[in-house]
């Protein structure tokens, strides 16, 4: 009877260190293989679907954090595989999801039917310009 009485008082530790935060995990995690690298950051399929989810939902509702998202005009001329309207969301290199302060040089671009144009970075650029991340 001790011995379950032991491993019930246990049992809250297991839990709580098998369902440590995504971004926990990030941090523990090697980033061995990256889907988009935006200068020397590794961004994983997660981290851009994250990104853009939050950024086309508040496209949706017609909100803004700090003016994000808002239209790209894709000065630069890129050759994004799916058709824009385009618009920009902050992708950050600390792997959380953008929802305020300082933007950070790097943009996940969707469009209005919330498809994935792909990833863009101030990293590299001249001015106020953007250049591509490379994608594997």
């Amino acid at each position: 009877m001790v011995q379950i009485k032991t491993l019930l008082a246990l049992l809250p530790l297991f839990v709580s260190v098998s369902v440590a935060s995504p971004s926990a995990r990030k941090n523990v995690e090697k980033r061995e293989s990256c889907d988009y690298t935006c200068g020397s950051t590794c961004y994983w399929a997660s981290d851009v679907s994250a990104a853009q989810a939050e950024g086309y939902s508040l496209y949706q509702s017609g909100e803004t954090i700090h003016d994000y998202p808002h239209e790209y005009h894709d000065y630069e001329g890129f050759d994004f595989p799916v058709s824009g309207t385009y618009y920009e969301y902050p992708i950050l290199s600390d792997f959380e999801v953008y929802d305020g302060g300082s933007p950070g040089a790097d943009r996940v671009i969707f469009n209005g039917n919330d498809e994935l144009a792909g990833l863009i970075t101030h990293t590299g650029a001249s001015g106020d310009d953007f250049v591509a991340c490379t994608s594997s």
